[in-house]
């Protein structure tokens, strides 16, 4: 029977500790897991193959004694080893695996299907990927992907539905995110990936985009709109966009650049139908070119002010 090096396999030294052969363990799990290379019986061989060189030396008693035969015993001598001498106790129904006869040969029989007393659970150490029990079946657990998608206070407002290209082991995977109406910054979105190809759900976050004149605090909207000097000293009726619709505003005579006019319940709508205020902030300009008359205008202004 050919000698096998555990170590070898885990990539680790002889004089690795409990945190060396953890990681080891844990990486080289996570390649050759199953439910990411499915069909795939090399990974599935290499899989068993690292989970049995973990068995042993995760547990300080087993690594003990496959230290001690090392590697020059003769397992072919048909030396019949009884793992209860040792303080062993084998159960049935555990990890669903069955191990080799190099490993049997040493700790026991595990045809029967088990685990021995004190062994790993992977799950303990490999969250992100289920292991299947043959005595009884066992709730899958599902592989979960984060990603951040950004949108605008509109699309927010109306809802949307988004194009979005993700990468996973080195493939494009195109996903359609669709957003409802009235999300708020940070909450995250669902989207099961089996639909579009991924092993397992995608948790997109959500990114509100503020806009240049437009603003999104709680569900309280700022708009920015430009007024001419003349509307703010003479007053002016202006029509603002909403996130509902447009709205006529009045500009009052002396209006003072920077102000804000609040109106009342027609912010931003959440989810649970709460509503926000706009508030509106008329910022004063010059226009970009003057006519002549309008530059003789201002002069006369500027000769009346003095």
């Amino acid at each position: 029977m050919k000698y096998k090096d555990y170590y070898e396999i885990l990539g680790v030294s002889k004089d690795a500790d409990e945190k060396e052969i953890k990681k080891a363990y844990r990486k080289l799990a996570k390649k050759y897991h199953p439910d990411v290379n499915q069909g795939d019986e090399v990974a599935a061989e290499k899989f068993k193959e690292v989970s049995e060189a973990y068995e042993v030396l995760s547990d300080a008693d087993k690594r003990k004694k496959y230290d001690t035969f090392g590697s020059n015993y003769d397992f072919s001598s048909g030396y019949d080893f009884d793992p209860s001498q040792y303080g062993y106790t084998y159960t049935t129904g555990g990890s669903g695996a069955d191990f080799s006869d190099f490993f049997e040969t040493i700790f026991g029989s595990s045809k029967s299907g088990g685990n021995f007393s004190g062994g790993f659970n992977i799950n303990d150490i490999f969250g992100d990927f289920s292991s299947k029990g043959r005595g009884r079946s066992q709730k899958k657990a599902r592989n979960k992907f984060e990603s951040e998608l950004s949108i605008s206070i509109k699309e927010a407002f109306l809802g949307v539905t988004k194009n979005v290209s993700l990468t996973y082991k080195q493939k494009e995977y195109d996903i359609a995110v669709k957003v409802p109406a009235g999300i708020t910054r940070g909450k995250k979105v669902k989207v099961r990936g089996e639909k579009f190809g991924l092993p397992g759900d995608i948790l997109f976050k959500i990114n509100i985009k503020d806009e240049k004149n437009l603003a999104l605090d709680g569900l309280d909207v700022t708009r920015t709109v430009d007024i001419y000097p003349w509307e703010a000293a003479l007053g002016s009726s202006k029509t603002v966009e909403s996130l509902s619709g447009k709205l006529k505003l009045k500009v009052p005579e002396g209006f003072v650049g920077g102000n804000k006019m609040r109106i009342p319940s027609k912010g931003f709508k959440d989810l649970k139908g709460n509503l926000g205020d706009l508030y509106v902030v008329f910022n004063i300009v010059n226009p970009e070119e003057l006519t002549e008359e309008q530059v003789k205008l201002y002069k006369e202004l500027e000769k009346l002010s003095k």
